[in-house]
């Protein structure tokens, strides 16, 4: 290799190397939801917006009628115009439990809206609690994890806290991708930091399980205000900060997990609905981004194989640190050890890069085109976005 390839290849090494450390850094300094919490004497109003989901949101329902230490939980459902039982699946799993309420919906969302933000903001004016907890129906709760979520909401006195859930992966195409998730925000920002800063940029949040201030909700603007979001748990997050109340990401360890997607056909398409909103629906930063992600992920272990000396050694020291940053990141997520298909996926990281550039070339397309659909519900136009934010 030439000195051109020489110096991209500790270029992108010293990325990797960066990654790695930012990672560390959370590893040390990232907040777990606590076990061990006293309850909380307040209302809270769970929130559960479910279309399709007769399979799965049973099990969320018995999870969400053995939480301890919230004696004034309320929990609000919403069938959105589901076609697969999703009302009678809800009903059967309540069964005489007086605490939740099941609505239904049988109209698609408004123009400008999709089907989510729709959902919640329904659910939210039907919540008279101070403190709001929104969940997604393929999340799985363990029974501390409202009253553990609703006190690091108050501990920290912040509008909105996002405890993130373990990422269950299953299948090679899961393990490649998901994974990402946590290590895009590990590898690249110091989150304490961030935990106490009001700039929106700097927001990590998942909607998959927020517990939320009511007042900071209302001042936001709630989910009016992001509704014509593919990314309305960011964007949520981000104008409660704008309106001067701060959010917070912790991981929620034991307390949540989820298993986003059950094949490859879903995952694709799951991601494909909304990867184009990355980086600000911008294609040149998207491309920008792709070719650091090239520099970092792709070119060092391509030394490693193909270099020669010290550029071996550099390529080989980037491909270790870009394992390392992936390794932490999952540790980060689950607060255990890896396990061997952690590190065999991490060994495959630059097929994971590779996967993910895939996927928001692949959403960039269909959004361009106006061919994004989930759930059978084709999603918001580019025209809707202007009309809303007009």
């Amino acid at each position: 290799m030439g000195a051109v390839a020489r110096y991209l290849t500790w270029a992108g090494t010293g990325l990797a190397a960066l990654g790695a450390a930012t990672a560390a850094y959370n590893l040390v300094t990232l907040r777990t939801l606590p076990r061990g919490v006293a309850g909380v004497i307040e209302p809270v109003t769970v929130c559960v917006p479910a279309r399709d989901e007769a399979a799965r949101l049973p099990a969320l329902i018995a999870d969400l009628r053995a939480q301890v230490g919230v004696p004034r939980l309320s929990v609000l459902i919403l069938d959105d115009a589901s076609t697969d039982g999703t009302y009678d699946a809800a009903l059967d799993a309540i069964a005489d439990d007086e605490r939740f309420t099941v609505l239904r919906s049988a109209a698609h969302p408004a123009p400008g809206w999709t089907g989510k933000a729709a959902a919640c903001a329904r659910l939210a004016a039907r919540a008279d609690a101070a403190a709001l907890v929104f969940v997604d129906a393929d999340v799985r709760l363990a029974p501390h994890a409202i009253a553990a979520a609703v006190t690091e909401l108050r501990r920290r006195g912040a509008g909105l806290v996002s405890a993130w859930p373990i990422q269950i992966a299953v299948s090679t195409s899961e393990r490649l991708v998901q994974p990402l998730l946590a290590w895009s925000w590990a590898s690249t920002l110091p989150v304490g930091p961030a935990n106490h800063s009001l700039r929106p940029s700097t927001v990590v949040a998942c909607g998959q399980f927020l517990a939320v201030d009511a007042e900071a909700y209302r001042a936001g603007g709630g989910h009016a205000a992001v509704a014509a979001s593919a990314t309305e748990d960011l964007d949520l997050a981000r104008a409660i900060r704008r309106a001067g109340h701060r959010t917070a990401l912790v991981t929620a360890g034991p307390a949540a997990s989820t298993r986003m997607y059950t094949s490859t056909t879903e995952l694709t398409d799951g991601y494909t609905r909304w990867l184009w909103s990355a980086y600000g629906g911008r294609l040149d930063t998207g491309a920008a981004i792709a070719t650091l992600a090239a520099l970092a992920y792709w070119l060092p272990p391509l030394a490693a194989i193909l270099g020669r000396g010290r550029t071996r050694r550099a390529g080989a020291l980037g491909y270790l640190a870009a394992v390392t940053s992936r390794l932490t990141a999952r540790t980060i997520e689950t607060r255990r050890p890896p396990t061997t298909p952690d590190l065999t996926a991490a060994l495959a990281h630059p097929l994971s890069v590779a996967h993910y550039l895939t996927l928001w070339a692949r959403s960039h397309y269909r959004h361009r085109t106006n061919r994004l659909h989930w759930k059978q519900r084709p999603l918001v136009t580019p025209q809707d976005q202007i009309a809303h934010h007009a």
